[in-house]
């Protein structure tokens, strides 16, 4: 897929840069794999704003995708490739031997009527699913198990790929897309090849509005506030009161880490992000 921009007759078709969608081959999802979901307008189950800036938006039905790729063994053909609301990558429609028909996130490169497979024992292909340890070294994967039969977790959003870079013992060495190295089983399944709509990141949303069709709403930055409504906030002209910067409830926000210690996980990491 390219980039396409526009004549420049107003200002936000001068900013504006669209992806052509050249690879999506169906306008309407499969009914049957598709469900409704609430807009919560980033409220909690108690009514409280939990995430701020959300709201109004376009309506959207959640595609339901097959994360764990469980069906071992039985080929499925690629029948579309569809755009997904709900996420920044393309999804793909399989149609298995045995009638099932279920998506997947759809991997660069993958066209509609190749096969796919997943399983111990299947080639190490585009859109194939197997363990890390029948992955080859260096190979790019991406949809990686935290836990054996929990379904992918990890390097799910477009143009993201990990590489397999070692196995010791039980466990593989992956260089994840941020730069971290960590360490997952070699139970793990794991979908060879890197997640498609590369060009989704050169996007220009180009005008506000964009941003509120996909259902964010406004930020009001901390220093235009009063010192009542923000820790950032009041002053004479335009000062940020000498303070970090930090969020509405105190919490800096700049440079301090914010993982927790001890946490369990950490032991799997053999190499922090940059």
């Amino acid at each position: 897929m390219g980039l396409k921009k526009y004549r420049p007759t107003t200002p936000g078709r001068r900013q504006a840069a669209v992806i052509t969608y050249d690879e999506v081959t169906a306008q309407r999802p499969h009914r049957s794999l598709v469900e409704s979901q609430k807009q919560n307008a980033g409220r909690n189950s108690a009514g409280r704003i939990s995430v701020r800036h959300r709201g109004g938006g376009h309506a959207r039905k959640y595609r339901i995708i097959d994360f764990r790729r469980e069906k071992h063994g039985i080929p499925a053909r690629v029948a579309t490739v569809e755009y997904d609301p709900n996420r920044s990558a393309n999804i793909a429609l399989l149609h298995y031997a045995d009638g099932e028909k279920r998506y997947i996130i759809a991997p660069v490169g993958l066209k509609v009527g190749q096969s796919v497979v997943s399983g111990k024992d299947v080639e190490p292909m585009t859109g194939n699913a197997l363990p890390l340890e029948r992955i080859p070294l260096g190979v790019l994967i991406h949809n990686i198990e935290l836990q054996p039969g929990n379904g992918g977790q990890l390097v799910r959003t477009a143009g993201s790929g990990a590489q397999l870079m070692s196995r010791e013992g039980t466990m593989a060495q992956i260089r994840l897309p941020s730069g971290e190295i960590r360490l997952v089983s070699v139970r793990c399944f794991a979908t060879v090849g890197q997640v498609g709509n590369t060009e989704h990141s050169s996007i220009s949303l180009g005008k506000a509005g964009r941003k509120r069709w996909l259902g964010i709403r406004p930020t009001v930055r901390g220093v235009a506030m009063n010192p009542v409504d923000h820790p950032m906030g009041g002053g004479e002209g335009r000062t940020s009161g000498g303070g970090h910067p930090r969020s509405p409830w105190g919490k800096l926000s700049k440079g301090g880490k914010t993982r927790q210690r001890r946490k369990p996980t950490s032991r799997f990491i053999v190499k922090r992000r940059k």
